[in-house]
């Protein structure tokens, strides 16, 4: 079995980008989304954050894209320039296999390499069905911040948004570069 390797998101992954994000928007909570973007509003989202100098990952197995993960601003007002907001969605046939880890470390570097400070995670449904996604954070470091309570509405009950939060590099030790 091939080695996984986490490269640089390209133009041509989207179709599977899409796809695996589609899986997510239909019947998981990571997703707030109801419907589905198509790949060519998937293709708008990877350029502009690709030109605002975010990380956009993938995790491919030979020619097997299994998951994707990018930064993005936090919020948009100036004073937010040094947080971002990390997103991590696998394949489901790839879930439960380290890739959600690996995929976070690697932006995680990413990020610190752009000089970033902070990244903030916000959870779906954190206490419910994205229970894995809180895990994989707390391991990563990630401390949480907390629970706004019935905020959204899927899959015909209420969501919590959970948030959590890590240091990057200097953390606010010092101000940012940025």
């Amino acid at each position: 079995m091939n080695p996984v390797e986490i490269r640089d998101a390209r133009p041509d992954d989207i179709p599977v980008l899409t796809a695996i994000y589609a899986d997510a928007v239909r019947h998981g909570t990571a997703s707030w989304e109801l419907e589905p973007p198509s790949p060519g509003e998937m293709l708008r989202r990877f350029e502009a954050l690709v030109a605002d100098g975010y990380p956009y990952l993938v995790a491919s197995r030979g020619e097997d894209i299994l998951g994707y993960a990018y930064a993005g601003a936090y919020r948009p007002r100036p004073a937010y320039r040094s947080t971002v907001e990390d997103s991590i969605y696998l394949a489901r046939q790839a879930q439960r296999m380290g890739l959600g880890r690996a995929l976070l470390a690697a932006l995680i570097a990413a990020c610190e390499a752009r000089g970033f400070r902070q990244m903030i995670a916000v959870i779906g449904d954190g206490t419910g069905a994205s229970a894995a996604s809180r895990r994989l954070h707390e391991q990563a470091g990630f401390h949480l911040v907390g629970v706004a309570r019935s905020v959204g509405y899927k899959h015909g009950r209420w969501l919590d948004q959970m948030l959590m939060q890590k240091d990057l590099g200097e953390g606010d030790r010092t101000p940012p570069s940025r």
